[in-house]
């Protein structure tokens, strides 16, 4: 591929539209009560505004509903934007804690695998030996009314969950006739909740509504994320199928040559392309970082990944440009967190996520956030804690028992 090629698919991406579903009130469509993990209950809403943002599902699978999630979607792997899951703890109606408690997941995540069975997590629980309870049964076993989000495209668009996080908080307060709630958000949903909180919305979107007591976000990139450019060809060799790679998406390169094959999956990166929008939750997160981190030059391929061009082993159109197609990361900090409602940032030290992850190696992270972007106050009103867990990876910081500990304390 040549730089001409690259900047030929640019041109064709600039005139990408993106569309939006169909019309309507949030309604609940069903409910189920036979439900693995620990779940007492799990329940389907659609809000059927017209301004939620479609987001394309991989051609292979990887982003579809699958298992008992799939039938609670209506039996649909790839749902409309407009639906989501809603799931019940056990005790979310007799539980004694007065305000309840919402889970929200982070990219490629679920309320299943995020919250209530980090064994089954398809990207792994960031340790050779997973548990098979988490953060749910740790926050239900204390005594806390505690509800967890499931998304329709587990890396779909922010500004869609947002709403959906506000939806989900009003049918919990309808449901426990508390006055707020508190929310706990991991990763790519700590985004998704600032968002809401702040205000930073579309046109169609409904604005915060006040009910938000306390916010606590794990591994939040709270300014912003460039794993997916920083390190050359390795996030694509996670993602391209030739390559080995097949759980995650969003990645820079446009083109990469695996075992001496160039393959070329505009669907499997962060940009808006012709093929469509398969991971834009990735691009919102994004943000520069080499000004304080410098690139790693034995990250093969690392300049052009992130800067644009073509590589030796890939192409790219550069982090700028897909910054250019819609991060949030300014407008969340410029917006900013209501200082009324009690934010603590919950983060890790330790880059040790088991291979094949990539761990971040070019400054201090968890494997996957700095801990600079991680712990950056910036934007929010009060921050009554910001705490880093030592020995911990962005992955064990969803159920390590010392962050489900701090968690509590916080809550309580």
């Amino acid at each position: 591929m040549t730089v001409a090629s690259v900047l030929g698919v640019a041109a064709l991406v600039a005139a990408t539209p993106v569309t939006a579903n169909a019309t309507g009130p949030v309604t609940l469509e069903a409910s189920y009560t036979s439900v693995s993990y620990g779940w007492a209950k799990v329940e389907r809403w659609y809000d059927s505004n017209p301004g939620y943002i479609t987001a394309n599902y991989p051609a292979d699978g990887r982003l579809d509903q699958t298992g008992q999630r799939r039938t609670f979607f209506g039996n649909v792997a790839r749902p409309a934007m407009g639906r989501y899951l809603l799931s019940y703890a056990p005790g979310w109606n007799t539980n004694a804690k007065p305000t309840p408690v919402l889970l929200v997941p982070g990219a490629y995540e679920h309320a299943d695998m995020a919250w209530a069975d980090p064994s089954t997590s398809h990207i792994g629980c960031g340790a050779s030996s997973c548990p098979n309870t988490g953060l749910m049964q740790a926050l239900s076993g204390a005594g806390y009314k505690v509800f967890a989000l499931t998304f329709p495209h587990s890396a779909g668009n922010n500004y869609n969950h947002a709403q959906q996080i506000r939806n989900a908080v009003r049918t919990i307060r309808s449901a426990t006739g508390a006055p707020k709630v508190d929310v706990v958000a991991w990763s790519m949903g700590a985004v998704a909740a600032r968002m809401y909180v702040s205000g930073v919305k579309k046109p169609w979107g409904s604005p915060y509504g006040g009910d938000v007591r306390k916010l606590i976000l794990i591994g939040g990139p709270n300014n912003g994320w460039d794993w997916t450019f920083r390190h050359g060809t390795y996030p694509a060799i996670l993602t391209y199928a030739e390559c080995g790679g097949a759980a995650i998406g969003g990645t820079a390169a446009l083109a990469q040559n695996c075992y001496g094959t160039l393959y070329s999956h505009p669907e499997l990166t962060a940009y808006i392309t012709p093929a469509g929008d398969y991971f834009p939750g990735i691009r919102q997160m994004l943000r520069r970082w080499d000004a304080t981190y410098p690139l790693d030059p034995a990250d093969f391929d690392a300049y052009t990944t992130y800067n644009g061009g073509v590589g030796t082993y890939s192409s790219s159109l550069g982090i700028n440009y897909a910054i250019g197609q819609g991060s949030v990361i300014g407008p969340i900090r410029s917006a900013g967190v209501p200082a009324s409602i009690s934010t603590y940032l919950l983060c890790g030290n330790t880059a040790d996520i088991p291979y094949p992850w990539h761990n971040e190696h070019t400054g201090p992270s968890d494997g996957t956030i700095f801990t600079a972007s991680c712990t950056d106050p910036g934007g929010i009103g009060a921050v009554t804690a910001n705490t880093t867990l030592s020995n911990l990876n962005h992955l064990k910081l969803a159920w390590d028992t010392s962050a489900k500990n701090q968690i509590a304390t916080w809550l309580n």
